[in-house]
């Protein structure tokens, strides 16, 4: 008798999908609306509508809807699986390429024959996956919050993965502390290259919703811990991307302004109320005092069709733009600290402006040399901008030569017309650019081809790499609480100044047209006399500038007939004779003498005016 072993049955292929198919089926048996409603009216004539129920008690339910639900779960389970972030990353790259530092103890793999294997997994795995990619085994890692927590990812000078990470910020929900902990892993000290940090989003503007919230939680949360707002935002986000901010509020209110007006074109004040059930109008169909508050707005738009949500979105985001822009070029946006970054810094004088008679402690006047080299966007960067942005356009500037690269910005909104504003964004080698559509049109820029473009931009790269600029500043340091008042009301920023070798100073800009007058409030006998051309520069951008020698008086920035003219105030009348000798112009305006200075001889008359005895 033959003794043979039977052949093994071949190994089952399992057909496994870890999708939320499941979760979205049980919904829609449980929440879709199949009740049949009957409608009455109530005692103030109030139509009004109940389920309807058979004349045994028995629930009646729509065989129309019923189909509907039907036919929609049938649809749902035909289509293929929608995979998470987490495995289609996984399946695209390669599990032997990608690092996986989660806390699920299970993951299923796909092979490149299509078959599927469930591995097992513990910690000591995601501590191997960590080992490979800080070795440089694997290019990409992908941790989750279990993941986030005691490790270290950055380019240390330690391992031998020192290449710059760029970390996408995907999924980060609620918790802001989380968001902070997980950006943590990838940024610390006694790295070779500090990290990138890119927030991933879709083209869906209802997703905005949540960026925007985890943003204003991460600038609450960098406020209490540290008292600076972006050390929670780490930078990440714009003051446009706060949709719940004080020019988000006022935008929103400019929205149902427009909305009322029917100046809007992605909808109508009767279709947006039935669509999201908002009252917004009364029965006259005038807006009511009270409107809804901006979260509710927002949540609302989220059960909106996608494409009517991106079109409000558009709108709002425009009226955001507006209102920041224009804070923004008066001077009026607050961004927190600003840190600039100099390569190397010279403390010059410190001047004690007060001493706290309790404490002892001291608020100081510095005046720093500061030194910066430009650090220029590369050729090949800006090329591969242009390559990925379809309305990119090479530009140059027929009068200057010099080059830029043109993109689609977001519009503003004139806010009483509700009639958009294109506007494009310039990039130059070191500096970015926004221009009015209209303007770009009557400017001197023309569109060329890429040959032309790459020519004149590599020879400005060149130029700015070898560029060092200079500066001295004023920084208002120490004690500031005190002498606030006293300082410029026209310029609120607090800056941290760094260096290269990792000094820092952390205070407020001090313009030197404002140091005398910084000196005569806090009572300091100490004369500082400007020089003619940081004069001509400060009443060029529309500050006052009082000085005493060698008599008093005030220069100032005057508009006459239209054209601009540096004014003198306050000169002694018995000096007018002088003033006009030397190239000085009066005129009789409304029965007063005023007197005026050329604007291209400024310089030269200004010097030769401080320069004469008192």
């Amino acid at each position: 008798m033959e003794n043979r072993r039977k052949p093994a049955p071949p190994a089952a292929t399992l057909d496994i999908n870890c999708d939320c198919k499941e979760y979205i089926i049980d919904y829609l048996e449980r929440a879709f609306p199949t009740r049949q409603m009957r409608v009455f009216k109530d005692d103030t004539g109030t139509p009004r509508s109940l389920p309807m129920v058979s004349e045994d008690g028995h629930p009646v339910y729509n065989p129309e809807a019923q189909a509907a639900r039907d036919a929609l779960i049938e649809k749902l389970c035909a289509m293929p699986p929608i995979k998470s972030a987490l495995d289609a990353l996984l399946e695209h790259f390669g599990h032997d390429n990608v690092a996986e530092v989660t806390g699920r103890t299970k993951r299923l793999i796909t092979a490149s024959d299509g078959r599927q294997k469930l591995e097992n997994r513990s910690a000591r795995t995601s501590q191997a996956e960590a080992a490979a990619f800080m070795a440089g085994k694997k290019r990409m890692l992908v941790f989750s919050d279990a993941g986030g927590t005691g490790r270290s990812y950055h380019a240390s000078l330690d391992v031998a993965n020192q290449e710059q990470r760029v970390h996408l910020l995907l999924e980060p929900g609620w918790r802001a502390d989380r968001a902070i902990q997980g950006l943590g892993r990838t940024h610390r000290t006694h790295q070779a290259t500090t990290p990138l940090f890119r927030p991933v989003t879709t083209d869906c503007k209802g997703e905005l919703r949540f960026t925007s919230t985890i943003a204003r939680r991460l600038d609450s949360l960098g406020a209490l811990t540290r008292g600076q707002r972006q050390t929670g935002g780490q930078g990440l986000f714009d003051p446009a991307d706060n949709l719940e901010s004080e020019y988000a509020c006022a935008a929103l209110l400019s929205w149902f302004d427009l909305l009322a007006a029917g100046k809007l074109s992605s909808t109508t004040l009767d279709d947006f109320q039935h669509r999201t059930g908002l009252e917004l109008a009364n029965e006259d169909g005038v807006l009511k005092d009270e409107m809804p508050p901006i979260q509710r707005w927002l949540n609302r738009i989220l059960a909106l069709p996608i494409a009517l949500q991106n079109s409000i979105f558009d709108e709002f985001l425009s009226l955001i733009e507006t209102r920041v822009s224009a804070a923004r070029e008066a001077g009026r946006l607050d961004v927190g600290v600003e840190t600039i970054l100099v390569d190397k810094a010279t403390l010059i004088d410190d001047v004690v402006l007060r001493t706290d008679a309790r404490t002892g402690a001291t608020s100081h006047l510095l005046t720093i040399e500061i030194a910066r080299r430009r650090n220029p966007v590369s050729l090949e960067r800006i090329l591969r901008i242009a390559d990925g942005d379809g309305s990119a356009g090479f530009m140059i500037n027929r009068k200057s030569g010099k080059a830029a690269l043109r993109m689609r910005a977001r519009s503003l909104m004139e806010e009483k017309e509700g009639t958009p504003i294109p506007r494009v964004e310039m990039m130059r080698p070191t500096r970015n650019e926004y221009m009015r559509e209209d303007d770009l049109y009557e400017s001197s820029w023309e569109e060329v081809d890429r040959e032309a473009f790459c020519t004149e931009w590599s020879a400005e790269v060149e130029i700015a790499r070898e560029t060092v600029d200079s500066e001295t500043i004023r920084l208002a340091t120490g004690l500031l609480l005190p002498i606030w008042s006293a300082l410029p009301s026209d310029h609120m920023a607090v800056n941290r100044i760094v260096d290269g070798e990792g000094r820092s100073w952390l205070g407020r800009l001090v313009f030197d047209d404002h140091v005398p007058q910084l000196f005569t409030k806090l009572g300091i006998d100490r004369s500082e006399t400007l020089p003619a051309d940081a004069v001509v520069r400060a009443v060029t951008a529309g500050r006052s500038i009082d000085v005493s020698h060698p008599f008093p008086l005030t220069i100032k920035r005057s508009v006459v007939n239209g054209s601009p003219r540096i004014e003198l105030v306050g000169c002694p009348y018995d000096r007018l004779a002088w003033l006009k000798s030397i190239g000085c112009f009066t005129e009789v305006i409304q029965y007063r003498t005023r007197i005026f200075v050329p604007m291209a001889s400024a310089e030269t008359l200004l010097a030769q005016i401080f320069a004469e005895p008192g």
